[in-house]
């Protein structure tokens, strides 16, 4: 399945955007949550909107602890 330039532009921003999530876990010493958006990160190429949903999750999760 091919997609659309706006559809591929919009899985490349949300893939970013879990990269830079699971950077600032890093930073925050927090390694799972790290490991966990890098890996949803790397299958949100064939799974589109897994990463962005990890991340919401993780920050739903922080915020709720």
């Amino acid at each position: 399945m091919t997609l659309t330039p706006g559809r591929q532009t919009l899985q490349r921003l949300g893939i970013a955007s879990t990269l830079l999530d699971a950077a600032v876990a890093f930073a925050r010493r927090d390694t799972r949550t790290g490991v966990l958006l890098l890996g949803a990160a790397v299958v949100s190429n064939w799974v589109p909107g897994l990463g962005v949903a990890a991340s919401l999750l993780t920050r739903l999760y922080r915020r709720l602890r």
